[in-house]
C-alpha cells in the first residue's frame, strides 16, 4: 500500500509491509543455512552419518521452513505509521518495540533489492539518521513502487517541504560499463596475485599428487578470489551515478540491486586510490567517507557503501571530486614531503609521502604499490594530533593526523620532519577553525 499525502493519523494502527516478506525471509535463511553447511563440510565437519546431498537438502528445507515462519511472524506483528512529525515502526511479538524517527533527523533514504526480493518485485527501505552505528532503520519488504513513493515522502518531509512532491529531478552524471569494471578487476594486483597463486597451487597439487596437503592453500585463495569478484564486479555491476539538488545517488548491483543516496552535507572526505597497474592506464578509484556508514560496514564486513566511483579516468574522477568538494586542488600545491632520513619506516615509499593544503581542503598522499590521496575539507576536520614514537624522536620525524569519521579516508602525514609536522598541525587547526566560522 503506497502512502498518500496524509498517510496515517497518529492514532492509526499503521500499515503493514508486503505479505511476501515471509517468502523473502525464508529464502535468505535457507541460503544462510546452506552456506553454513557447505562451510562445515569443507572444513571436515559433517552432520553425523548423513550424506552431503541429504545434509544439503535438510539444511535448505529447514532453513526455508524456519525462515518462512519467522518472516510471517515478523510481518504479522510489524506496522509502520507516518504522521505529521515522525516515522514510527512498531514490531515485536512478546516484547513490543516502537522505533520513532523524527523527520528532521533523517539524513538519507536508500533502497535495496536482494535477489529474491528483486525477483518478486519487492524492495527494502533503509532510513539513515544522524547518529552512530544504530542510526539505520529498515522496512522489509515493500513493493518497489511503494518503496520509491515512501522515499519521496520521507525525504520531502525531512527537508521541510511538508508535501509528497515528486522525487527531485536527477541528471545521470556517469555510467560505468560492466566490461570496464571487469577489466579493472582483472588488472588489479590483488586479483592477479590470488589468480596466479590458485593456478600454481592447483598445478602443483596435480603434479605431485598432494591433494589433501595443498587443498588448504587452494581454498583460501579461491575464497579470496571469489570475494574480490563479488565485491568489485557483482556489487558494482551497471554502476550509475546521478546528481540531484541535495546529493548524489548511486545505483548498482548485478544480482542484488541497491539505490544509495549520498547527501552533500554528509561527505566527510574522499580517498583517491591508484593501484599499480591502473596508474599506467590513468585509472583511479574513488572512495568516500559518509557520516554514519563506517560503523555498519565494520559490523557487516562490507565496504561497498564507501565506493563513490569503482573505476574512472583522471578527468572524470576530478569532476566528481569537484562536485563534492568545490574548489579543491590536488596539483600545483606547495607540498611538505617526508625527509630522506624517514626511510627506515618505508624504504621505498618514503619518496611518495607528502601533505599539502589549499583554501578548501587538507590533502595527504602516500603509497608505492598502491598510491592513495586523502582529501578532507577543512570544515570536516574533527581534530588534529601530533604523534612521535621513540624511533621517530631519534630520527627527528613525526606524524600529523587529521581526524575524520572512521572510513576509507586516512589523512595522515607520516614521518615528516618534526618541525614541519608541528607547523602543519597548527596551520590545520587554524584552517578548520576559520572554515567553521
Amino acid at each position: 500500500m503506497a502512502p498518500d499525502s496524509d498517510v496515517a493519523a497518529p492514532e492509526a494502527t499503521g500499515l503493514r509491509t508486503h505479505p511476501l516478506t515471509a517468502v523473502v525471509q525464508g529464502a535468505l535463511w535457507a541460503a544462510a543455512a546452506t552456506a553454513g553447511l557447505i562451510s562445515s563440510l569443507v572444513t571436515g565437519d559433517g552432520w553425523g552419518e548423513l550424506s552431503p546431498l541429504v545434509s544439503l537438502l535438510v539444511a535448505l528445507g529447514g532453513g526455508l521452513v524456519l525462515g518462512l515462519l519467522l518472516g510471517f511472524v515478523t510481518w504479522r506483528f510489524t506496522r509502520y505509521v507516518i504522521d505529521g512529525t515522525e516515522l514510527r515502526i512498531n514490531s515485536g511479538v512478546l516484547t513490543k518495540s516502537s522505533r520513532r524517527i523524527p523527520y528532521e533527523r533523517i539524513q538519507s533514504v536508500d533502497i535495496a533489492q536482494p535477489l529474491v526480493a528483486r525477483l518478486l518485485g519487492l524492495a527494502e527501505l533503509r532510513v539513515e539518521m544522524a547518529g552512530g552505528k544504530d542510526s539505520r532503520t529498515s522496512l522489509r519488504f515493500l513493493r518497489v513502487a511503494d518503496a520509491h513513493e515512501l522515499r519521496r515522502v520521507l525525504l520531502s518531509r525531512a527537508h521541510g517541504d511538508g508535501t509528497t512532491t515528486p522525487d527531485e529531478h536527477r541528471a545521470v552524471f556517469t555510467v560505468v560499463p560492466p566490461e570496464r569494471v571487469i577489466l579493472g578487476t582483472i588488472l588489479s594486483l590483488d586479483f592477479l596475485v590470488a589468480a596466479v597463486g590458485s593456478v600454481v597451487l592447483v598445478v602443483t597439487m596435480i603434479w605431485f599428487g598432494q591433494i589433501v596437503v595443498l587443498l588448504g592453500g587452494v581454498l583460501p585463495l579461491a575464497s579470496w578470489l571469489a570475494q574480490i569478484v563479488a565485491r568489485r564486479v557483482v556489487q558494482q555491476w551497471d554502476f550509475t551515478l546521478s546528481r540531484g539538488e541535495r546529493g548524489l545517488r548511486i545505483e548498482r548491483g548485478l544480482l542484488s540491486r541497491t539505490s544509495q543516496t549520498i547527501p552533500f552535507a554528509r561527505v566527510q572526505g574522499i580517498a583517491v586510490r591508484e593501484p599499480f597497474v591502473w596508474r599506467r592506464l590513468g585509472w583511479q578509484r574513488l572512495e568516500v567517507d559518509v557520516a554514519g556508514y563506517a560503523d555498519r560496514e565494520t559490523e557487516q564486513d562490507d565496504s561497498s557503501s564507501s565506493i563513490l566511483l569503482p573505476i574512472a579516468d583522471r578527468v572524470l574522477a576530478a569532476a566528481v571530486i569537484e562536485m563534492l568538494i568545490p574548489g579543491v586542488r590536488t596539483e600545483d600545491l606547495v607540498r611538505t614531503r617526508a625527509p630522506r632520513r624517514s626511510w627506515p619506516f618505508a624504504p621505498v615509499g618514503w619518496r611518495n609521502r607528502w601533505i599539502a593544503a589549499d583554501r578548501t581542503a587538507f590533502i595527504a598522499h602516500e603509497g608505492w604499490i598502491e598510491r592513495r590521496t586523502s582529501i578532507v575539507p577543512h570544515s570536516k576536520t574533527q581534530s588534529v594530533e601530533l604523534r612521535q614514537g621513540p624511533l621517530q624522536r631519534r630520527l627527528r620525524v613525526a606524524t600529523v593526523e587529521v581526524h575524520t569519521p572512521k572510513g576509507p579516508v586516512d589523512a595522515d602525514g607520516r614521518h615528516l620532519d618534526e618541525r614541519d609536522a608541528r607547523a602543519a598541525l597548527v596551520a590545520q587547526l587554524e584552517r578548520a577553525r576559520a572554515s567553521r566560522t
